[in-house]
């Protein structure tokens, strides 16, 4: 009894230490890091986080590579421009109401002053948060099918 109980109570602990590890947020510091780092160092550290790729667009003016959580409740992108380097951003989407609430408290929390607020072209709400130069952007959903963005910029 005592052996199936240790069995059980294992089995429940790597569950849950797996789905924390599996659908991984990131901090807001580690999202300005992943802005500061050039595309193949980011590649490779967002690999460590046990996020898989999942596309990647290459033109003229920008590259831009996109990965998820393998539990597909995160997706983060880094974007670099080839031209004016002030527009690499990394985007930081998901689901929840609950982590974008987090997000907001944390982001005023690290010394962040709203400056504006707007509209993107398609049409979501957004708030711009700067901290001297730094620069975040908190896009809220139009609908609940929808995803949140947070949205790092150099």
């Amino acid at each position: 009894m005592m052996n199936a109980l240790k069995i059980i109570f294992t089995g429940l602990f790597l569950l849950l230490f797996q789905s924390k590890v599996s659908g991984q947020a990131f901090k807001l510091d580690e999202l300005a890091a992943f802005n500061s780092m050039d595309m193949a160092t980011f590649k490779t550290e967002i690999k460590k986080h046990q996020y898989k790729f999942y596309d990647k667009i290459e033109s003229a003016d920008y590259h831009l590579y996109e990965y998820e959580s393998p539990d597909y409740t995160y997706k983060i992108a880094k974007f670099e421009y080839t031209g004016e380097k002030a527009d690499d951003r990394i985007e930081f989407s998901f689901k929840s109401k609950k982590d974008f609430d987090v997000y907001s408290k944390a982001v005023l929390a690290a010394g962040y002053k709203q400056t504006g607020k707007g509209k993107t072209i398609t049409g979501e709400n957004y708030l711009d948060y700067f901290k001297g130069k730094s620069q975040i952007r908190m896009v809220q959903p139009k609908t609940a099918q929808d995803t949140y963005t947070i949205l790092v910029f150099k």
